[in-house]
């Protein structure tokens, strides 16, 4: 994991599919975040993913590729939230990625609400069964947001800043608007951001995620 900043709101920002812990770095999206991180607004953490491991394991069982991401889910939880809460002094956190990132940062958010202030996906897709193959299991259920979300009663949900970022030229901006559907059918405050005429590409999580940081109210 890498961290940027000195101080400042804690933020979890998760990789794209398969990513390293280095890419948003690599990809300039820490540096569309410079003026926060310098400013001491917020302090950023980039994990690494577990991908390779997980989802896209085609070589073993459906079984053990969901087992690896909520070992991974854990991991993110005690190893790296709850730590930076503890360091940090800070009661919540902000998650965010893109692409896949996204995915990760909506399915931390929404099944650790206690623990997330702000949730922001750029670009993100929701759904995993694509990746199990037809296999059936609580575990996949509980970490597809649109199928549990519908069902999940805890109110810091109903606390929690959203943003959903897309595109009308963005490969999942169909999965956003689902996703979208599903918060407003709960009455789940969120921010819908289309952009236009742009591609599921770094130029616009450049332009995002500064955009969405600067939603954070700093004390």
């Amino acid at each position: 994991m890498l961290v940027f900043g000195h101080a400042g709101y804690p933020v979890v920002l998760f990789p794209t599919s398969k990513g390293s812990f280095h890419e948003n770095r690599d990809m300039g999206l820490i540096g569309s975040a410079h003026w926060f991180i310098e400013q001491g607004l917020v302090q950023i953490f980039c994990p690494e993913s577990n991908d390779k491991q997980s989802f896209y394991d085609r070589g073993v069982h459906p079984h053990q590729r969901i087992q690896q991401h909520v070992a991974y889910d854990k991991m993110i939880c005690h190893e790296v939230v709850e730590r930076i809460r503890l360091n940090t002094g800070t009661a919540k956190v902000a998650v965010a990625g893109c692409s896949f990132g996204g995915y990760h940062a909506a399915n931390f958010a929404f099944r650790h609400p206690g623990y997330v202030s702000h949730m922001f996906s750029m670009s993100g897709a929701f759904d995993i069964r694509n990746f199990m193959d037809g296999y059936q299991h609580d575990d996949i259920f509980y970490n597809s947001p649109l199928e549990y979300l519908p069902g999940l009663q805890d109110h810091e949900l109903w606390n929690m800043m959203i943003v959903l970022g897309t595109s009308n030229w963005d490969i999942c901006f169909d999965a956003n608007l689902k996703l979208d559907g599903v918060l407003n059918q709960r009455n789940i405050p969120h921010w819908l951001d289309v952009r236009q005429n742009r591609l599921h590409d770094w130029p616009i999580w450049r332009e995002m995620f500064p955009h969405y940081l600067s939603t954070i109210k700093f004390d």
